[in-house]
């Protein structure tokens, strides 16, 4: 993975939470996707991608997203996304409309995962 981004997983019961830290652009969006899928087991029932330390994401970042909610719908996993408030790219999110998909949590809730 380049140095811009790194995807970090940990198992919380029955989920898996994914951190990405760093940068998300089209430098790095297909290492980032892979790192993602190489993370998530086929039996994974629940997955949480936390965004909290995720300083920038393109467009092609967001549509690493879109296909990441999509593919998990359509496997029906259960799926959270953390984007904080204050995060620079929560606006980004919102207006590409990703919130109508999956609700973007605040704050990671650790009773929860």
């Amino acid at each position: 993975m380049s140095g811009l981004a790194s995807v970090e997983s940990e198992r919380a019961g029955s989920w898996l939470l994914l951190r990405i830290r760093g940068e998300i652009d089209i430098s790095n969006a297909s290492d980032v996707s892979e790192a993602i899928d190489a993370a998530v087991p086929n039996g994974t029932p629940m997955v949480a991608v936390d965004l909290t330390e995720t300083t920038y994401l393109d467009s092609v970042g967001v549509k690493l997203l879109f296909l990441l909610v999509e593919r998990l719908r359509v496997r029906r996993r259960e799926f959270r996304l953390v984007v904080p408030e204050s995060a620079p790219i929560r606006a980004v999110l919102e207006l590409t409309g990703l919130s109508r998909l999956v609700a973007l949590e605040d704050h990671l809730e650790r009773d929860r995962f």
